[in-house]
């Protein structure tokens, strides 16, 4: 069985992220607003990277601790300056799993 064959794959990842975001069924874990704090990255620009982003399929996950696809977002800040990769899962609502920081322009 591929691992998209698991259950709960969701093909359409970047229009689900919409859904959730402009239906306002979306929540923060407490570890990805510790890496929010660290980074510095508001929630605009972390919403703003979920609805412009690249789906990263190749750093998309499935957990079988908790049985569940972990999809990477990849995008810019709303200024341009930083790229971070936002992890994101589905239940009844979005969670936002963790915020990590790839690049930051000088």
């Amino acid at each position: 069985m591929s691992s998209r064959e698991k259950s709960g794959w969701i093909e359409d990842v970047l229009g689900e992220v919409r859904r959730h975001i402009q239906s306002r069924k979306y929540r923060i874990t407490r570890h990805a607003q510790e890496r929010q704090d660290q980074h510095k990255v508001t929630l605009p620009n972390v919403l703003y990277i979920l609805l412009n982003g690249l789906h990263e399929k190749d750093k998309t996950l499935y957990s079988n601790e908790f049985q569940t696809w972990k999809y990477a977002i990849r995008g810019k800040t709303i200024d341009r300056l930083d790229e971070f990769r936002i992890i994101v899962a589905f239940e009844n609502e979005m969670a936002i799993l963790t915020v990590i920081r790839l690049k930051r322009k000088k």
